[in-house]
């Protein structure tokens, strides 16, 4: 564990190898935001057929840049240390399309509509028209892949909304993406223009209903344009971590990518230190509704 001086709070930074780099506030907010699909391509080789540039588009490149500082308003930030196109920890476990896999799985599988689209919990495609494998891949290494990646990450946030819970009776989560600025055929809305950030919450499932309207009107304050559950309202990781019932908050915030970067170059654009200073603000809007709440 070592420190940072960054923001407004002490910070310190935890790491588990491949797994997940954690940057927490030395006095802490029951405030945790999570950056599932920030993990590099290069950074895993697993047997694709495509160049990197081409599986980056499952990335949510520089999303964890972009919340780097909000452990300054207290709050943690846990960012994934692998790839999105490696396996995708905003699926269910069993939601994996058997005609990828060489053999039988060893439990039921329950596949859904984004398998279907070839994006499910390992992605049979990069984007409409690009396979990601040429081979069908062995039970023992997508088992492997579950092991020593999707369950340790999905621990580790639990253990941390837990253990905040524990000590303050409640806690707010924010799950954090970022979203083509047009559909395409793998995604709910087909090819249609998207407004800058959607907000997520299973359809007032996941979250009090006033952290969801918080975290709207904080981006709405600014200028953005705002859309709760559509094109999407949240995903496992939404159905798996958050339980108003018990105290734990959590909603979903995808960011239109033409924000901040060219999504044919991905090379960042004049907008990224714009939407990073309104995200700190907005973060600081978060931190107060918590602190109250």
């Amino acid at each position: 564990m070592t420190g940072s001086g960054t923001g407004a709070a002490a910070t310190g930074v935890v790491t588990m190898a491949g797994v997940h780099r954690t940057v927490f506030a030395a006095d802490p907010l029951p405030l945790v935001f999570d950056s599932p699909h920030s993990g590099a391509t290069a950074t895993v080789a697993f047997g694709s057929v495509l160049p990197d540039e081409i599986l980056a588009q499952a990335e949510d490149s520089y999303v964890d840049e972009l919340f780097a500082g909000v452990a300054g308003h207290g709050a943690t930030l846990i960012a994934a240390a692998f790839p999105r196109a490696f396996v995708d920890v905003n699926r269910a476990p069993d939601d994996i399309d058997p005609e990828l896999l060489d053999g039988p799985w060893p439990e039921p599988l329950s596949p859904s509509v984004r398998s279907e689209r070839g994006i499910g919990l390992i992605r049979r495609l990069a984007g409409p028209g690009q396979p990601i494998y040429d081979r069908r891949l062995p039970v023992a290494e997508v088992a492997a892949r579950l092991a020593r990646h999707y369950h340790p990450y999905h621990e580790h946030l639990e253990q941390t909304l837990a253990a905040l819970r524990r000590r303050f009776g409640s806690v707010f989560h924010v799950d954090c993406h970022s979203m083509k600025s047009v559909g395409n055929a793998t995604t709910p809305d087909g090819p249609k223009p998207r407004v800058d950030i959607v907000i997520g919450d299973l359809r007032g499932a996941s979250c009090r209903p006033d952290f969801t309207r918080a975290v709207a009107g904080a981006f709405a304050g600014r200028g953005y344009s705002v859309a709760i559950n559509d094109p999407y309202a949240g995903a496992h990781i939404l159905e798996r971590h958050g339980d108003p019932e018990a105290g734990v908050h959590s909603l979903q915030v995808e960011i239109n990518r033409a924000l901040y970067m060219d999504e044919a170059t991905r090379r960042r654009h004049e907008g990224f230190e714009r939407l990073r200073a309104d995200l700190d603000a907005v973060t600081a809007d978060i931190a107060a509704f918590v602190a109250e709440a």
